[in-house]
């Protein structure tokens, strides 16, 4: 005969209960994102479902299903239709972006170094079930292929302007550690919202990688591109009218002017500085370039004339941007859009320290990339284009 305590204890089935609470939890999310689904809803018809109101802009016309994958399970969501508005939800997005970010979260640890142990803790957190060190490769690869997908998405539209750059990254390579570039394209599309055009691993910023990335970008559907804004790499200047014939380039101001500064002492620098911005402050193209002789001749007088050199040759290669819509000027002469993006990258990837390929770095950049296309970054306008169609460009 058992003893008394042992007859009442309570056998629990722990695979029937963790199954039982992730149905709980994708009951709830499915609950939750169909609510916010017509929360969206109520807003832009103006008023809840049946409600009588003056401010009522639109009518609800039904809804259709439309199954959607999360980390508890697939969901079924409601999404509702309207008469005369058409609905475009950005709660989907949202829930996107927070899964791009623990993909993003799985490369870095994985690369990084972080123990096969600590991963599996991590992943049953994630995905509630832990995964073995076979399947840890696995789930690499299924997030590369994701990632490669959106890489290498149809562009449509036009982007009338198109920020180009390159970043520097470590990898070992046969017990050595050498550098490897990641090609990086941002454009402004027709409407003035800015997008990641895309990125392409180059073992050097030479001519033949920015000849097979504009290669790629044009392949892509790249068009409708009038100005490119660049630092001065030889090899992208040559490259552009191969595929791109009939636009302008922009060397990056705040590059030339660092490239100035190279050539000048410290203790002139605030007042060059003054100089060379007073230049960029003239209200056409003409008064500037007339200006930047003034500043050449008083840099010569100071007995800087490699600096002047510097300013003669390359002033009228940043004064590209002269030719569009002045108020444009300050968001298109520099390659400031994209060196915010960069420092966050160099952030992100300073953790990994060197890449085990290339491969492998591309990755992780196009990662951050994209979670950083789906953030406030992505949906804040940045230019007003109408000011294109107006001046005929």
């Amino acid at each position: 005969m058992k003893p008394e305590s042992q007859e009442n204890i309570i056998q629990i089935d722990e695979p029937q209960l963790k199954l039982h609470v992730n149905d709980l939890v994708r009951g709830s999310i499915e609950e939750t994102l169909n609510s916010l689904l017509d929360e969206e809803a109520n807003k832009l018809c103006g008023a809840n479902r049946y409600e009588r109101s003056e401010s009522r802009k639109d009518k609800r016309a039904g809804h259709y299903t439309r199954s959607f994958e999360t980390r508890s399970g697939k969901v079924n969501l409601k999404i509702p239709k309207l008469r005369k508005l058409s609905f475009e939800t950005s709660i989907i997005e949202r829930y996107k972006r927070r899964e791009s970010s623990v993909e993003e979260a799985l490369i870095e640890m994985y690369l990084a170094g972080v123990s096969v142990r600590r991963i599996e803790d991590v992943t049953e957190a994630l995905w509630g079930s832990k995964v073995s060190p076979s399947t840890i490769s696995n789930l690499n690869k299924k997030v590369y292929s994701q990632i490669e997908e959106w890489r290498n998405r149809p562009l449509e539209g036009e982007y009338p302007y198109v920020f180009m750059d390159g970043i520097y990254l470590k990898r070992s390579w046969g017990g050595e550690v050498q550098t490897v570039s990641v090609l990086i394209a941002i454009g402004v599309n027709k409407d003035g919202y800015r997008e990641i055009l895309g990125t392409m691993e180059g073992l050097r910023e030479d001519k033949e990688s920015w000849r097979n990335f504009l290669r790629y970008l044009k392949e892509r559907g790249l068009d409708g591109v009038n100005l490119i804004t660049s630092d001065k790499s030889i090899g992208l200047v040559e490259s552009i009218p191969d595929f791109f014939p009939n636009i302008k380039w922009q060397r990056c101001v705040v590059h030339f002017m660092r490239n100035v500064f190279s050539k000048t002492p410290k203790a002139s620098l605030k007042e060059i500085a003054a100089m060379l911005k007073a230049i960029y402050a003239q209200e056409n193209r003409q008064e500037a370039l007339e200006k930047s002789k003034i500043v050449e001749a008083k840099l010569r007088v100071m007995k800087l004339d490699k600096a002047a050199n510097v300013l003669k040759e390359g002033i009228e290669e940043t004064l590209a941007y002269t030719y569009f819509p002045r108020e444009h000027w300050t968001r298109i002469r520099t390659n400031n859009p994209l060196e915010r993006i960069m420092r966050e990258i160099k952030r992100r990837t300073r953790v990994v320290g060197a890449f085990p390929d290339g491969n492998s770095a591309l990755m992780l950049v196009t990662a951050r990339l994209r979670y950083i296309a789906h953030t406030k970054w992505g949906l804040k306008k940045y230019l007003d284009t109408n000011r294109l169609k107006e001046e005929d460009l």
